[in-house]
């Protein structure tokens, strides 16, 4: 198949990208940047959020997917504005590309969620699934970005004519989803609550990328998959594990309240948000396996 691929150039873009040309996909990679080269992709020059640009960027082009990985994230987001592109992302750059995808003859549209649209708050010790609520309000501040992450799966999955699938992905580790962390860890600004903070799913970028085109070649339209490995893990224990790879110092271990004033977004997840979560749907329905099913097999993958 032909695939547009929008995020090309992001964190999972590269694994998804080299994923999709090993199964024997054609790749168009959407980038807003002319002087950018995607290895393995044809590259279409276009901002995503300006429609018109976007739309003249792909007059006569065809294909059979439009996949949506974008977000304005180059390290880990400390306050709440640093999410606002993000969420413009989800909301209006998600029906610009819907667009994309009946302009060029796509029938499958693939977009990026993310497991924190079920909610920025304690789920306590049951692994949720997709059958648990998604993207209500909690009356938080994270509300913005749950919203913006419902809308994103709601314009996929009610778009006429297209199939929409919705990835639910867990936190992203590995060589370029890791970078980020690890710049901080390097400048001593990533440090973790006393406790080692709240429980996160995790999921390594090569099994995120590996899983999306299993999704887009078997995944049933209108559905969302959680696309994450099998054992959640701390904050403070994953960074950690990250610090020991990169030969960084450890994290420093900091109060809530000084985390909370520096950076409250990174907070809310590291704090205040409990999210164990099932792959058992991607396993049985798109018959995915991770490579790494735990930060175990998948950290020392950093060292390159």
């Amino acid at each position: 198949m032909r695939v547009l691929l929008a995020g090309a150039t992001g964190a999972i873009g590269g694994p998804l990208v080299a994923a999709l040309r090993a199964a024997g996909h054609e790749v168009l990679a959407l980038t807003r940047k002319s002087t950018v080269q995607v290895p393995g992709a044809r590259v279409v020059v276009a901002d995503v959020l300006d429609r018109d640009a976007l739309m003249r960027a792909v007059d006569g082009i065809s294909a059979d997917v439009v996949i949506h990985e974008l977000t304005a994230l180059s390290k880990p987001p400390a306050k709440y504005a640093d999410m606002e592109v993000t969420n413009t992302l989800r909301t209006t750059g998600t029906a610009h590309l819907i667009e994309v995808a009946r302009a060029v003859g796509a029938r499958r549209f693939l977009t990026q969620s993310m497991v924190p649209g079920y909610g920025y708050i304690d789920h306590g010790p049951r692994l949720l699934t997709e059958q648990d609520p998604f993207g209500q309000p909690r009356g938080n501040k994270a509300d913005p970005v749950v919203a913006a992450m419902h809308s994103n799966e709601q314009r996929a999955f009610t778009a006429d004519g297209i199939e929409g699938i919705a990835l639910r992905y867990g936190a992203f580790y590995g060589l370029t989803g890791s970078q980020g962390l690890i710049v901080a860890l390097r400048a001593g600004k990533l440090p973790v609550p006393r406790d080692g903070g709240r429980v996160m799913s995790w999921i390594h970028l090569a099994d995120a990328a590996a899983a999306t085109v299993a999704a887009m070649e078997k995944g049933v339209a209108g559905q969302a998959y959680n696309i994450v490995d099998d054992e959640p893990v701390t904050w403070g224990q994953m960074i950690t594990e990250h610090a020991r790879v990169a030969g960084t110092k450890p994290p420093r271990r900091l109060p809530d309240w000084v985390i909370r004033l520096a950076a409250p977004y990174f907070a809310a997840l590291m704090i205040d948000t409990t999210l164990r979560v099932s792959n058992a749907k991607a396993r049985t329905e798109l018959g995915w396996t991770p490579t790494f099913p735990t930060y175990r097999e998948g950290i020392d993958t950093l060292r390159g």
